[in-house]
């Protein structure tokens, strides 16, 4: 026990040398930890001094809005439609996310595998954000307080192997980025993905035309997440252009790159590799056939750097690997190659790249699409690409194709059309679920989730509007998707109604689940979780 005590001593006699901790309270500290009667104790003791405060991101705090009322799914049969019944059930809810996030726990808890959203990110003038209020304008203090509650609800709902991904701008990315930390952890941050939304540079600013936004990706639990990466280019393909009895391959230097790579960080993957200059076969020992050594020289700066694999690897991997002369320099040397196949279990997959800036993920494109769906750019401001979700989605689903993937920023309904088409693209069996509040506008006086979100969901999934017309653009160029579709808004019972005779569980149990009183709690949650269905009360019943 005495040497446990005098570690945790030396642990605080060196925060007080980094300043960490001051000196008076380090040893009051210690007196306590010598007195301590067990090494239990004396732990405890220390850790008040040397575990280190926990900081995190500080912001006014609004909270949500608490009603006396109990809000559920109500099915709009009106909206709902089924255009292949072979085919999953897509989800549309109408209504505020938060109540919409409470209500799916019940079904989905642990079962979302991919979460994106594009939350508003406030008006460009911060100056004016004070004066705003949450139900009018988002500040940042509201977007944060607003997107807090709901990244809770949304943690739960992810799997453990899930990934959420949010879309958003370069003045609020910092702040957003911390509230991320805050809730999913900083452990489980995987990139801050910059996309070329704008390739041209939007013009809201005088100084510098921003031509980017950015892509928050975190997961679940980092430990858990599969990422299997993008599936490879054509141009990409063409890399793989030699070929031996295991199939096409292309070859992949050794040697660590980078200046960071040096012996002196990771000595033990600096040895050398001997070549038969006859096969180009490789060894770590050096014999009357395998005479050219090999070290990882960096040929720019001449310093003794670092193989990527261990002897260990290398012996285990010996027939990946070639040595080949190459010109550096101006002087022919040799070094080593790994035959990186095409071929592989999963298919062949490549890692994304920290900046996307592929054609199809600028935003105008998202403007076109629901332009050439719903016949005007008016309906609906900034709308994303479907390829940028695609992308999204293709980096964790493209191994396994039935999975469910949340937007609860659904907007004009980008991640459903996304969704399907990846779906025909590569066979998939994916469902999504959207959540959009039905937001009254000019352009839209029924209310975005009417007039976008649902009208555009429809069109694609069976070619023609509610009203029965198929007179729009997309058609031209585009088949149907089918599939089937489940709208619910969202409605309340209210806790207490002055019914006489009834009590407040009587109106709620007929309302809610068409049911006369249950005689026992226990009767009402055996009927409920062997019914969750009929609990997402339908229109007409």
């Amino acid at each position: 026990m005495q040497n446990i005590k005098q570690s945790l001593i030396e642990e605080i006699n060196k925060r007080v040398q980094d300043k960490i901790l001051e000196p008076a309270n380090a040893e009051l500290l210690k007196k306590l930890i010598n007195n301590a009667e067990s090494s239990e104790e004396a732990i405890n003791i220390a850790a008040l001094g040397t575990t280190y405060k926990r900081t995190g991101l500080h912001f006014d705090k609004r909270l949500e809005k608490m009603t006396d009322s109990i809000k559920y799914f109500k099915k709009n049969e009106e909206l709902s439609f089924r255009a292949d019944d072979a085919k999953p059930v897509n989800k549309l809810i109408i209504g505020d996310n938060y109540q919409a996030l409470q209500n799916l726990l019940i079904q989905y808890k642990g079962q979302i595998d991919v979460i994106y959203i594009d939350p508003p990110y406030g008006k460009d003038s911060m100056g004016e954000f004070a004066k705003t209020n949450y139900t009018n304008a988002i500040t940042r203090d509201n977007l944060l307080s607003m997107l807090y509650p709901r990244l809770i609800l949304a943690k739960q709902l992810l799997s453990d192997e899930g990934v959420i991904f949010c879309s958003i701008d370069d003045k609020n990315q910092a702040y957003v980025k911390c509230l991320f930390d805050e809730v999913f952890g900083e452990e489980n941050f995987i990139a801050n993905l910059i996309i070329k939304s704008n390739p041209r540079g939007s013009m809201s600013t005088e100084e510098i035309a921003n031509l980017h936004e950015y892509l928050l990706c975190y997961t679940k639990n980092r430990i858990e997440s599969n990422f299997v990466g993008l599936d490879l280019s054509d141009e990409m393909m063409e890399e793989y252009k030699l070929e031996d009895k295991k199939g096409k391959y292309r070859l992949l230097g050794l040697r660590m790159r980078g200046g960071f790579w040096r012996r002196s960080e990771r000595p033990k993957l600096f040895f050398p590799i001997y070549v038969n200059p006859n096969t180009n076969e490789i060894s770590l020992e050096k014999t009357k056939e395998f005479t050219k050594e090999v070290l990882p020289i960096q040929p720019s700066t001449n310093e003794d750097g670092t193989w990527r694999w261990s002897k260990e690897k290398i012996l285990a991997n010996a027939e990946m690997l070639i040595g080949k002369e190459v010109k550096r320099n101006e002087t022919t040397i040799w070094d080593i190659f790994q035959k990186d196949y095409l071929e592989r279990e999963h298919g062949r997959k490549t890692k994304a790249k920290s900046i996307w800036d592929e054609n199809e993920e600028n935003n105008q494109n998202g403007t076109v699409e629901v332009k050439n769906i719903l016949g005007s750019t008016a309906l609906f401001a900034f709308p994303k690409p479907k390829f940028l979700i695609q992308k999204c989605i293709q980096l964790v689903t493209s191994n396994s194709k039935n999975k469910t993937i949340l937007d609860f920023f659904a907007g004009s309904g980008t991640t459903g059309h996304a969704v399907l088409d990846l779906n025909k693209t590569d066979g998939g069996n994916r469902t999504f679920i959207l959540c959009q509040i039905n937001e009254k506008t000019e352009e839209n006086p029924n209310g975005i989730a009417y007039d976008v979100t649902s009208k555009r969901l429809k069109r694609i999934m069976t070619g023609e509007c509610y009203d029965g017309t198929k007179d729009f653009p997309w058609l031209k160029d585009n088949q149907p998707y089918g599939g089937n579709l489940d709208v619910y808004e969202i409605e309340s019972v209210a806790n207490f109604e002055n019914t006489p005779g009834k009590s407040p569980f009587d109106v709620i149990d007929e309302t809610l689940y068409g049911k006369e009183k249950f005689k026992t709690v226990k009767e009402k949650i055996d009927w409920v979780c062997s019914n969750f269905e009929k609990t997402q009360k339908e229109l007409g019943e």
